[in-house]
């Protein structure tokens, strides 16, 4: 079991979601819209390696699986050190670095799986500040920065330890003026909301099972904005603005890490522990369980796309389904392991793998087409975003010592 790192185009405009991006910009975990599926302007390269396609290069000290986030000439990231936790802002125009700040001194996580670290979570922010959480002393703290590095508040979430001492990894979430944190584990789990202004708390809600890892995340569906989240053999959605549950229903595993996606009605889940399947789950009226497979998307997540899913599992297959009724399109080994997730962008699916392999394919329900395979680095965790002409991906290579860098690509540099 691991841990998570953890043009139809069809998009949902999040109507009261403050990390609504503008095309230019990706604000928070899985995209502008939390889906996996870039803004219908996005063009990136098809096509990249150490020699091609790189705008810049920037070195990121430490470790970390998060993904950055692009917010107007700022690319962010988190990392780990010895020496702490950081968070660190590059000029979007040359990599250079604008502002590093510690976030927290000591208190690093002691057990983690060896796939995880002590930066999983991707930060999120809503065009005015950015918001990070961290694992620390054995607590989530939420913190607040401007866009220029300055410290705005810091709070406690909650506590967190993981049952299976393999650490933590859910990434927080904006919604209007709240910011959405999970926190499960038997003991004292939480899913709550605090405040952007001042890290006040709004709401709290119990999620007290075996520890789960999967990213909350707000979705217009069945007429009204709704909090996903799976993990506890259970697919649950709960109210943004009180924390109340809204429906829950029996389906995929007891611990998740994929972020779910959500069609016009239907909501769709995958886990790989202790069995694997993936699940749709049908809310308009009742909410039920229309189909179900046992195929294990454990760390990555899912994503849906003019009537059909996708997926890239943990080993290396690709999948397509269609999503009304679950019926297998194709499926394709592509070759794995893989812990980041597939995003679509620019009318072409990406895929990247934990070897910093990173494969092109179409989003075509009648064939699997593939159409480049791209190579950065030797190792590939933290899920590529792609904003405009660019794609932001971060990797690592050793020779002799592990380094992280964080690229810039785009077509024609």
């Amino acid at each position: 079991m691991l841990p998570a790192f953890l043009p139809s185009l069809f998009l949902f405009v999040f109507g009261s979601s403050a990390a609504s991006a503008q095309p230019s910009e990706w604000r928070q975990w899985r995209g502008p819209n939390g889906n996996g599926v870039a803004d219908e302007a996005a063009r990136p390269p098809l096509t990249w390696s150490e020699t091609e396609n790189v705008k810049w290069k920037a070195y990121i000290p430490g470790r970390g699986l998060s993904s950055p986030v692009v917010v107007g000439d700022l690319v962010l990231v988190t990392t780990a050190t010895e020496d702490g936790q950081f968070v660190l802002a590059y000029a979007r125009s040359d990599g250079s670095i604008r502002w590093k700040e510690r976030v927290h001194e000591g208190g690093l996580p002691v057990e983690m799986h060896r796939k995880n670290s002590a930066a999983t979570p991707t930060p999120t922010s809503d065009g005015k500040n950015l918001y990070v959480s961290f694992h620390n002393s054995g607590r989530v703290f939420l913190t607040a920065y401007t866009l220029k590095g300055e410290k705005l508040w810091q709070c406690d979430a909650g506590p967190f330890t993981c049952d299976y001492r393999f650490g933590y990894a859910p990434s927080p979430t904006l919604h209007g003026d709240k910011i959405i944190i999970a926190s499960e584990f038997l003991a004292d789990g939480f899913l709550a909301a605090f405040r952007t202004s001042d890290g006040g708390e709004i709401w709290r809600t119990d999620r007290k099972l075996k520890t789960s890892y999967s990213s909350p995340i707000v979705a217009p569906i069945g007429g009204r904005d709704q909090i996903l989240l799976s993990g506890g053999a259970k697919i649950s959605a709960y109210d943004p603005e009180t924390g109340a549950l809204l429906w829950q229903v029996d389906g995929s595993t007891n611990a998740t890490c994929g972020t779910l996606v959500w069609s016009e009605d239907t909501v769709f889940a995958s886990g790989g522990f202790p069995q694997q399947e993936t699940t749709a789950v049908r809310v308009g009226g009742t909410p039920e369980v229309v189909w179900k497979n046992n195929d294990k998307s454990y760390e990555q997540s899912l994503f849906y796309h003019a009537g059909h899913l996708y997926a890239f599992n943990d080993g290396g297959i690709a999948h397509c389904w269609e999503a009304k009724s679950g019926e297998e399109k194709w499926k394709v080994r592509l070759g794995g392991p893989v812990s980041a997730s597939p995003t679509l962008a620019g009318g072409r699916i990406y895929a990247m793998n934990e070897r910093g392999i990173t494969h092109v394919f179409e989003p075509n329900p009648a064939e699997f087409k593939k159409l480049a395979e791209n190579t950065l680095g030797d190792e590939g965790f933290a899920t590529p975003v792609f904003v405009g002409r660019e794609v932001f991906l971060r990797t690592a290579k050793t020779e002799g010592e592990r380094k992280e860098w964080l690229y810039c690509l785009a077509e024609g540099e």
